[in-house]
């Protein structure tokens, strides 16, 4: 409702702010607590927060991991596409709606690039991130 305009985030949300990731604590007429991915505690005066842009990575449903995967020259590029999609829709936490993503990027001198991009909710992020590096 009305609040949104003026907190677009709450506690709980893991966001980026006035130049701070991590994990909304305490919401203050003045300054805003944030905890950092390695647990630093961090308090952001609101007037840096609203001078800025605001990402605020809890607000969707879902999340897209962004990797890549480079491939070399004469590798089978349609087969490690089609090996990629099989083994990241193994593994856990990734969503089937939308449906993960591996197509080529670009073309570099090692070969083709392939974007590796599955989506999952946002608590499961850096588990399906961290399982998709290994799948690669």
């Amino acid at each position: 409702g009305e609040d949104v305009k003026f907190r677009p985030f709450k506690v709980g949300d893991f966001v980026s702010a006035a130049g701070i990731t991590g994990t909304v604590e305490e919401l203050g007429l003045f300054a805003t607590t944030i905890n950092t991915p390695d647990n630093i505690r961090t308090v952001v005066g609101n007037n840096s927060i609203f001078s800025g842009n605001i990402q605020n990575f809890s607000a969707n449903p879902y999340r897209r991991v962004d990797l890549t995967a480079q491939l070399s020259h004469g590798v089978n590029v349609q087969e490690a596409i089609a090996l990629l999609k099989d083994k990241i829709g193994r593994i856990p936490n990734v969503l089937t709606n939308p449906a993960p993503d591996v197509e080529i990027l670009e073309f570099n001198p090692s070969g083709p690039l392939l974007a590796v991009r599955p989506y999952c909710t946002n608590d499961n992020y850096w588990q399906v991130y961290f399982d998709t590096n290994k799948a690669i």
